[in-house]
C-alpha cells in the first residue's frame, strides 16, 4: 500500500523546536520532490517547504525562511522538517506530500505553539 505517515507533532511553547517526520511506504521516495503543507482549520492549505529527489534544490514559504530545515534520507525512505523558533503563527496540521503525476500526501501530524 503506497501511503505517507508523518509524525513528530506535538506541543511546544514559542522559541521552541520540533522534527517532522515523513516515513514513505510501499514506494521508493528517492524519486520525487517531496513537499511539506501546513493548514489551519478555516484556511487554504500552504506550501512550506520542498526538496528536490537528491536535495539539491530547496525552497520554503518566506514566513518560514531561517527557521525551518527541510532534508531527506532516501536510504531510511523519509522526509524531515526541522522546525526552530517557532512561533504561535506556526500552530497548523502538518502534511507531507509526493508530488508528480499522482500525487500522494499523508494524514498530517498536529503541531501546537502554545505557552
Amino acid at each position: 500500500q503506497v501511503q505517507l505517515v508523518e509524525s513528530g507533532g506535538g506541543l511546544v511553547q514559542p522559541g521552541g523546536s520540533l522534527r517532522l517526520s515523513c516515513v514513505a511506504s510501499g514506494f521508493d521516495l528517492g524519486p520525487y520532490f517531496m513537499r511539506w503543507y501546513r493548514q489551519v482549520p478555516g484556511k487554504e492549505r500552504e506550501e512550506v517547504a520542498g526538496i528536490s529527489s537528491r536535495g539539491g534544490t530547496i525552497n520554503y514559504a518566506e514566513s518560514v525562511k531561517g527557521r525551518f530545515t527541510i532534508f531527506r534520507d532516501n536510504f531510511k525512505n523519509t522526509v524531515y522538517l526541522q522546525m526552530n523558533s517557532l512561533k504561535p503563527e506556526d500552530t497548523a496540521v502538518y502534511y507531507c506530500k509526493r508530488s508528480g503525476s499522482l500525487e500522494v500526501w499523508g494524514q498530517g501530524t498536529l503541531v501546537t505553539v502554545s505557552s
